[in-house]
């Protein structure tokens, strides 16, 4: 029997949560510490899977015709509820691995960036570790039941981390994202029926609907397509669903905010590649212009509300709606292996990338206990060291060449541009310059001028814990930036694959 690292990737938060749980409430650190060890195990084991699927597999696709041989890694499908045809079925392929490797990543970092959380402490570090499990659920699930069990599942604990240790409007941050997200579960639950009894026999398999799917009538397949697309669309978020996003930036605390940069808003963009775009490819095509433009609307948007931006973290929220809409354009170009590579890298660099935004603007609101842009000035003088990781990460977003951020937005454009409306993505390359004038303008008023020393002559340096946190994203942005054929290599068969099921 195949050893279950797919299922310990979820199994071990959870079993951590509960020894959380019976932690005494009075013992901090011991909680602390015990959910940070935790976090190691899914890291450990999704940066295994990394390196084996990467030495031994990734070239699996390239002789698999169908999505379900594309999987390196599978467990099930075994029936569940046989009554219904519910199986417990995961697998993992070029796809969903870089996506489980920057969530084990993310979640350590989050819960490293935590320590400084008093008030409640039991209650927050086990609902991070039910996230936890939730997000790695997601990435692995491969029966509709199992996927939007843990799609829900997601839900509950972040409603509760910004509810109960956000900012001053925390209540009506954490209410707005759980109805806008129930909101497209509902259509997503809706679609999932429709797959469901119009199966023969009924099924979820997410593998054998993608292969039968295509044989559904044109009225259906829009349909579900659309469903399926408001559903992720509030995820990513795309606009016009993206007014949840700001606020739950906000008021989260800071380590929440990198986790819903970092990967809840991967998951809108996985479960397109992943679900709709394999399985409804007719409709795709139909509505593919209207996904590009969606996509330019979110990144010119994106990039003119962050420049209006007085507060340093609905700055960097909004201009995670500009990047998430490069995403959305080369989804849009489905039928180019660059754009969706792009999109892959997109995903993973802007999870390094404004994961570690959120972190820096946490040190400093830690510090200053304010985010707002005009009241700082030179700090550069008295930072040092916090200055140069911020400025790295403001160069990084804006897509510095040298650095993640540029491969993702490059590879995006060279094959949105061989596919797309030329003019449509020309004018979406403007969102490069507006992204280059609000972060520049950010790191002028922020860390260059006169240092007020009356005022700010107490901030002290960043410490080693929360440089710690930082170090490995700063490492992978430079490396994936540098040298990003490694990465490349890991979905580009898996990609190519699926091309060629979007293809038929």
């Amino acid at each position: 029997m195949q050893f279950p690292i797919l299922s310990l990737l979820f199994f071990v938060p959870l079993a951590g949560m509960l020894a959380v749980m019976l932690i005494p409430r009075e013992r901090k650190w011991a909680i602390r510490w015990t959910a940070t060890v935790v976090s190691l195990v899914p890291l450990a084991l999704s940066a295994w899977l990394t390196w084996d699927y990467f030495f031994n597999y990734r070239d699996l696709a390239t002789v698999a015709g169908t999505m379900a041989e594309c999987m390196a890694y599978v467990e099930g499908p075994y029936n569940w509820i046989p009554s219904l045809n519910i199986q417990y079925y995961l697998g993992a392929d070029g796809i969903s691995i870089p996506l489980l490797i920057l969530t084990g990543l993310l979640t350590t970092v989050s819960l490293l960036a935590s320590f400084g959380i008093e008030d409640r402490v039991k209650e927050y570090f086990a609902f991070f570790l039910l996230l936890a499990a939730g997000m790695m659920g997601v990435f692995v699930a491969l029966d509709f039941f199992l996927f939007y069990v843990f799609w829900e599942v997601m839900l509950v604990p972040m409603y509760f981390l910004i509810g109960v240790w956000g900012g001053p409007r925390k209540e009506y941050a954490a209410i707005k994202f759980f109805l806008y997200t129930l909101f497209g579960s509902i259509f997503m639950l809706v679609s999932i029926l429709i797959l469901y009894f119009t199966s023969q026999p009924h099924t979820l398999n997410m593998m054998t609907l993608i292969e039968t799917t295509p044989g559904l009538t044109h009225t259906l397949q829009m349909v579900c397509f659309i469903f399926f697309f408001i559903a992720f669309a509030i995820k990513v978020p795309v606009w016009p669903f993206h007014t949840w996003l700001p606020d739950a930036h906000v008021e989260a605390p800071t380590a929440v905010s990198v986790i819903l940069a970092g990967v809840l808003l991967k998951m809108g963009t996985y479960a397109m590649l992943r679900i709709s775009w394999p399985m409804f490819p007719e409709a795709l095509r139909s509505l593919s212009f209207w996904i590009a433009i969606l996509g330019l609307i979110g990144i010119i948007y994106g990039a003119l509300v962050s420049m209006a931006q007085k507060d340093l973290k609905k700055l960097v929220a909004y201009s995670s709606v500009s990047h998430m809409g490069y995403c959305m354009l080369a989804l849009a170009a489905f039928s180019s292996v660059q754009a969706i590579a792009g999109c892959m890298f997109q995903m993973v660099s802007h999870g390094l990338i404004t994961g570690a935004l959120f972190l820096l603007v946490g040190v400093l609101y830690d510090r200053a206990h304010t985010r707002e842009i005009a009241a700082f000035g030179g700090l550069g003088a008295k930072l040092p060291v916090y200055t140069g990781i911020m400025v790295f990460f403001s160069m990084a977003a804006l897509g510095l060449p040298g650095m993640s951020g540029f491969i993702a937005e490059f590879m995006i454009f060279i094959g949105a541009f061989t596919v797309l409306n030329k003019v449509l993505v020309g004018i979406c390359v403007l969102g490069v310059v507006l992204g280059a004038t609000y972060m520049l303008r950010m790191v002028q008023n922020v860390f260059l001028g006169k240092f007020d020393a009356s005022k700010w002559g107490g901030l002290t340096e960043i410490n080693l814990r929360e440089t710690i946190a930082v170090a490995p994203l700063m490492v992978l942005t430079v490396l994936i930036g540098v040298y990003p054929k490694p990465l490349s290599m890991l979905m580009s068969a898996t990609i190519e694959n699926l091309i060629n099921l979007m293809a038929r």
